[in-house]
């Protein structure tokens, strides 16, 4: 891929991983400036991660970046891609895309008169679920149309949800409820917690039914994200088989029963292939190009942005907006369905 300059609306902890990714791969993606409100914010992420944090739009885009990412705190999403896209350049804008139906609307209408627009839905691209997806698409399992998902919430669970089962826009609809117990915080974003202090944390349960048949059990807690006592787990089932986390149970051609474990070759921080008998079902781009290899949520996002010149140069996109704006959708639907307690169908959208 050729060499791209990018610079980043917002300063918070999201942004940070764009920073150290463009340090981490310099060759790749130059960073030409990150935008602060505050002097205190700017000055502070110089000295302390060597950004080059500026305070106005016109040193953000000095540089003259080949896409704005957009960084920002999920109310703001919209109106700062929107605002960027007009000014027309290609943005790759955090997750959710908005978070009002009419919002999603509008981004595609914005994308089908040529803004180019794209949304930064990493989770695909984890090698861990890039690896399920690759399974469940091989056939080994036979056609996939269950999957249990205790492990990312709303938008990012949707996704993996409609690749794995390949239903891509078909309608469905959404019930369950939500609970909230209480758990010991283990960890956090800024490391672990060792003072025994209990947390109330809501869980959710959610069953998606698909027009074809196929269905979607989400089991979600956002202290999974960081708890030491909080695992995360994905089952999905075929006619012929099941994976389940790192195990992969299937019927052979003479329908006698096998079992096998998706090995991870890697380092403790990242992970460069994962194999099935062998075979890999996931290869890591930057580890195949001799590159350092990052974390899971580093190689993902990587992945998007080194995408961006397929799409800048070729139109060919990272994640279909469309599928960004579905999951966005699911999103709304999902929050329906908890604040009503019915049973909540969606409609085709326009980017269906």
């Amino acid at each position: 891929m050729r060499p791209l300059k990018f610079s980043v609306i917002g300063s918070g902890w999201r942004s940070l991983f764009y920073c150290r990714i463009a340090q981490a791969y310099p060759d790749l993606f130059t960073l030409t400036g990150l935008l602060c409100r505050t002097k205190d914010k700017a000055e502070r992420l110089m000295k302390e991660a060597g950004v080059p944090a500026v305070l106005s739009e016109e040193d953000c885009v000095k540089g003259k970046p080949d896409f704005i990412v957009v960084a920002v705190n999920k109310e703001s999403i919209f109106p700062v891609t929107a605002y960027w896209a007009k000014k027309g350049y290609p943005v790759l804008c955090e997750t959710p895309a908005a978070l009002e139906l009419d919002d999603l609307k509008s981004l595609w209408n914005l994308s089908c008169q040529g803004a180019k627009i794209q949304v930064a839905e990493q989770y695909f691209q984890y090698p861990s679920y890039s690896a399920a997806v690759a399974v469940a698409r091989s056939g080994i399992l036979g056609d996939p149309y269950a999957v249990d998902i205790s492990a990312v919430h709303d938008y990012h669970a949707a996704s993996i949800i409609r690749r794995i089962l390949n239903v891509e826009m078909e309608n469905m609809a959404v019930f369950g409820r939500s609970y909230t117990f209480p758990v010991v915080e283990t960890d956090s974003r800024n490391g672990l917690i060792l003072d025994g202090r209990v947390g109330n944390r809501k869980r959710t349960r959610l069953t998606f039914e698909f027009e074809s048949g196929k269905a979607a059990f989400y089991d979600f807690s956002s202290v999974q994200y960081h708890s030491t006592i909080r695992s995360r787990h994905l089952k999905i089932q075929g006619q012929r088989g099941e994976l389940d986390d790192l195990t992969v149970r299937y019927v052979d051609e003479k329908n006698r029963g096998r079992e096998s474990i998706l090995m991870n070759e890697g380092s403790e921080t990242g992970i460069s292939r994962i194999l099935l008998e062998g075979n890999a079902v996931y290869e890591n781009p930057f580890a195949a190009a001799g590159k350092k290899v990052l974390s899971q949520d580093e190689t993902a996002i990587a992945a998007l942005m080194a995408g961006m010149a397929d799409y800048i140069d070729h139109n060919k996109e990272v994640y279909p907006l469309s599928e960004g704006l579905q999951d966005s959708y699911i999103r709304i639907l999902m929050e329906q369905a908890l604040s009503t307690g019915q049973y909540i169908v969606s409609q085709t959208q326009p980017w269906g």
